[in-house]
């Protein structure tokens, strides 16, 4: 560090400092003066460290960073900070980001959820190459988090994760807004003052009758002060406010508390312990507690959230609106007691807290409960016992978590789609390995009989019913996202123009199809094959959901950026898209089902007539295509899917894919050595008889040690057939290590996995790829492909 940097961090200590005792004289507040001084601490630390990663250049010598003073600027943020360099290690992290994460993982890998490694992966990728990326939404823990990664340094070297808190809305915001707008001035006129205290007595906000009174100007400036400096209380024990010192009148306090802190010796806590909404009324004269609780009563009705009134004997008093939507309470109705809104196995806790908190010491806790309604949701029931309200006696109020129990249900879903994906992908590549062989040993049996043989139709059926077999394993691997796309760019009218013909016939009679366009649509890019293969199978569903007949709408149309931000959803990012909406006009789908119906084998038609993999084709196709899918729907209404595709912004977005006249078929024998790299002996074996018949001949190994024995060998070889994942060493690194001796030698990967997830994982130009499970005709044509990549030397 350059001694000017030594002397200019002092100096901004020093000046925070002076800053600090600025703003506590002014305001009279320790907490803001203590937050602007941490401000301008942070924002010392922070140049201090800039200064670090773009340090002058003095000389030709590079010091070391010292990441001392990094994780300083970091540890004074609200941020969890970590650092990675080109190599992808962790050079510094925040003692905050050793929290969040335990054991300082490495970013992108900071947790067991694979899906969000990949995307945080995607992240990093995109900041080397952009400059900057952003992710939103982790779930770690109790938190969620937003992730910024930004590449930096004077190299621009280094990649800085920067991960902060989603700001959760708290009641303390809501109250704050309520006392300085609209409802704090009709609370005013209604002769209630308000005040929004904190846990150490400052008063944080208040509402207008409150100021006009207690400072004598309705635009009075008292946040900071202490509440009970504007208080007095006379020898009878009643309460005034300090100012009016003569002929006022006694004041009835109701305290609702809006956070506590737990204490050390149990969860209960003492009202004075959080920050808590004071209201204060007018004694009525002569005393008495009726007319104070009706005021109680119209000032609970005006609150955004959830309060409610319970007598010493635990009856219900009062709800308001808020506390009746979260009980799932009818308009107009009011439970007897609080145990009747919980289920029965809660209701004996609930009553024994209403008669703990109705009578001793004002005091105020929370008991998780289950409301009757919806059991599977525990929430918080909060209560505070109030004294002086006549009958009232305890408090209560509910946390309108519907949201947040929306978002775990979402988490949790997508969660486990992601598992059944990885299972279903695993599964599909296995059962083709098995069927590869199975769907080779027939054509090789077929080659040996004529149409006639007694055996021939007995062969031809195994046949058949192992290429069924193939196309639900291809379903799986759509589901999983692993199948093999060939995307073009097109137009997704053209795609429904193509298929309609087919689906009038699909769909009967009984059932009338309905095609709609919209205007000025954006070109997409996806396989036209498997977007037909989605309309068929959200068509042939919606038939099925109107047994009777009905309509089937099939609309496209566009969705600019602009109205995916007006539509707040959570899941869609903003962009331009060209939306696909499947309606019907059918039975709906229950809200139970409704959440199940992407899961592959899930279905409710009758035994033999479904596998359950229609609708989790569907997901997984759009999901690989880069697009999204809701399903909506109403009970006797029908049902609606909605796919949202990306539109294609490429420099050739408006060249739509040519179509091509297919060639002629030259003649698959061929000649040469080929080896043949395959761990699976049963996939092995039918390959080598294979290639063998069409005049190859066939060296084999059974991994990637052993194929570059093989390729050291005295014999040349010509084509290197290769299996992508085995054991010891897979197929990638063997090609790897044989380029480098052989840079032209033709190469056929061959897998279960989807080519585009290949080539993401596989660095190597001038690849063939043949799926499994293949036929020996295709394994034929893929061998003649790859040696015609790289004609034979003149």
């Amino acid at each position: 560090m350059q001694p000017r940097s030594r002397l200019a961090l002092p100096l901004l200590i020093l000046a925070a400092l002076a800053s600090a005792a600025l703003v506590l004289y002014a305001v009279g507040s320790w907490p803001l003066a203590a937050g602007f001084a941490a401000t301008i601490l942070t924002a010392a630390a922070l140049l201090t460290w800039y200064q670090h990663l773009y340090p002058p250049q003095i000389s030709n010598r590079e010091a070391t960073p010292d990441w001392t003073v990094a994780r300083a600027a970091a540890d004074a943020s609200s941020m969890a900070i970590a650092v990675t360099d080109r190599g992808g290690r962790l050079v510094c992290a925040s003692d905050l980001f050793g929290e969040w994460f335990p054991g300082y993982p490495t970013p992108p890998g900071v947790t067991a959820d694979a899906g969000l490694n990949d995307a945080l992966s995607a992240a990093a990728r995109a900041a080397w190459r952009d400059g900057e990326a952003r992710h939103e939404g982790v779930a770690q823990g109790a938190l969620r988090l937003d992730v910024d990664v930004a590449r930096t340094g004077r190299s621009e070297d280094y990649l800085l994760w920067r991960f902060s808190p989603v700001r959760q809305p708290s009641a303390l915001d809501d109250v704050n807004r309520f006392l300085t707008g609209e409802a704090g001035r009709q609370l005013g006129e209604a002769g209630i003052m308000a005040v929004l205290i904190g846990g150490e007595g400052r008063i944080r906000a208040a509402n207008g009758a409150f100021l006009l009174r207690a400072a004598g100007r309705i635009d009075a400036n008292i946040v900071g002060r202490d509440f009970a400096a504007h208080m007095r209380v006379d020898d009878k024990g009643r309460l005034f406010l300090a100012r009016e010192e003569q002929g006022g009148l006694p004041l009835r306090l109701l305290q609702v508390p809006l956070k506590r802190t737990a204490q050390p010796n149990g969860s209960q806590a003492s009202m004075q312990d959080g920050p808590m909404l004071l209201l204060l009324i007018d004694e009525p004269a002569g005393g008495g507690g009726t007319s104070a609780l009706s005021y109680i009563e119209t000032l609970l009705s005006l609150l955004p959230f959830g309060l409610a009134m319970a007598d010493r004997d635990g009856r219900v008093l009062f709800v308001n609106n808020a506390f009746a939507r979260v009980a799932g309470l009818k308009s107009g109705d009011k439970p007897s007691y609080p145990g009747d809104l919980v289920v029965r196995e809660d209701q004996a806790a609930v009553a024994d807290a209403v008669r703990r908190f109705a009578v001793g010491p004002q005091m105020s806790g929370d008991i998780a409960v289950r409301m009757r309604d919806t059991p599977d949701d525990p929430i918080a029931l909060s209560l505070a016992g109030v004294r002086g309200l006549g009958e009232a006696a305890v408090l209560l109020s509910l946390k309108d978590n519907s949201e947040e129990s929306k978002l775990k249900r979402q988490v949790a879903q997508a969660t486990k789609m992601q598992a059944i994906g990885q299972l279903a992908g695993g599964v599909a590549h296995d059962f083709n390995n098995i069927l590869t062989a199975i769907i080779g040993h027939c054509d090789l049996m077929l080659m040996r009989h004529t149409p006639g043989d007694s055996d021939y139709d007995d062969i031809q059926q195994v046949k058949s019913n192992s290429n069924r077999a193939a196309g639900l394993t291809r379903q799986l691997l759509a589901f999983s996202r692993q199948q093999t796309l060939r995307p073009q760019i097109l137009q997704l009218p053209d795609i429904v123009a193509d298929v309609s013909n087919l689906l009038k016939r699909l769909l009967g009679e009984n059932v009338k199809l309905d095609v709609t366009h919209g205007r000025n649509l954006g070109a997409i890019r996806a396989d036209p094959g498997q977007l037909e293969q989605v309309i068929v199978n959200l068509a042939v569903n919606a038939r099925d959901a109107m047994p009777e007949g009905g309509t089937v709408n099939i609309q496209t149309y566009a969705v600019p950026a602009i109205k995916v931000r007006e539509m707040r959803q959570q899941i869609l990012p903003a962009g331009d898209y060209t939306a696909l909406r499947v309606s019907d006009t059918g039975l709906g789908i229950p809200p139970d089902i409704l959440a199940k119906i992407f899961e592959p084998f899930f279905t409710t038609k009758e035994l033999g007539k479904g596998t359950g993999l229609g609708l989790s084709t569907v997901y997984g196709i759009v999901k690989q295509s880069g697009g999204y899918i809701f399903a909506e729907s109403e009970l006797g209404r029908g049902a609606s899917f909605v796919i949202y595709l990306p539109v294609y912004a490429g420099a050739d977005a408006q060249q739509p894919a040519p179509v091509k006249a297919p060639a002629p078929r030259p003649e698959t024998w061929g000649t040469g050595t080929v080896l043949l790299v395959e761990d699976e002996d049963m996939v092995r074996a039918v390959a080598e008889r294979a290639l063998t018949r069409q005049g190859y001949k066939v060296l084999t190994a059974n991994d990637g040690e052993q194929g570059l024995e093989a390729l050291n060998g005295p014999e040349k070889i010509d084509l290197l057939i290769s299996d992508v994942v085995m054991p010891n060493m897979d197929g990638p690194a063997m090609v790897a290590q044989a380029r480098r001796a052989y840079p032209d030698l033709p190469v056929l990967f061959m897998s279960g996995y989807a080519e585009e997830q290949l080539r993401k994982s596989i660095d190597i130009a001038n690849v063939a790829f043949l799926p499994k499970p293949f036929s020996v005709s295709q394994l034929a044509e893929a061998a003649r492909d790859a040696l015609a990549m790289h004609p034979a030397p003149k």
